[in-house]
């Protein structure tokens, strides 16, 4: 079954950045593209970034591109986040999954815990 653990959130003030880690198991990682997602309170889960599995193409949100960068790496079973520019309307929890642009093909069940991004001033 797919597991997924993320970590790097934090509290920072706008224009700070972070950068967020998943570590993948329990499938081929190498097979699929994973991206990151988020989910402010009392909003639905929106897709950030995804990275396919092949030549490596990037998809961005709008509302990230420019200031958020996604990479993986195949043998560590590990995508990252760069987060820079960081703005209050970028608070939410970050989760990562599989991809196919802004959609995920990973089960519910699957999903994990996910990590606290707040921006305050």
């Amino acid at each position: 079954q797919m597991q997924f653990v993320e970590s790097g959130g934090g509290s920072v003030q706008p224009g700070g950045s972070l950068r967020l880690t998943c570590v993948a198991s329990g499938f081929n990682f190498d097979y699929y593209a994973i991206g990151w997602f988020r989910q402010a309170p009392g909003k639905e889960r929106e897709g950030v970034s995804c990275v396919t599995k092949s030549d490596g193409s990037k998809w961005y949100s709008g509302s990230v591109k420019g200031r958020f960068t996604i990479s993986r790496d195949d043998v560590k079973n590990m995508v990252w986040l760069q987060m820079n520019n960081l703005k209050l309307e970028d608070t939410a929890t970050y989760y990562c999954a599989t991809c196919i642009g802004p959609e995920t093909t990973t089960p519910e069940d699957s999903w994990g815990q996910g990590t606290q991004v707040t921006v305050s001033s």
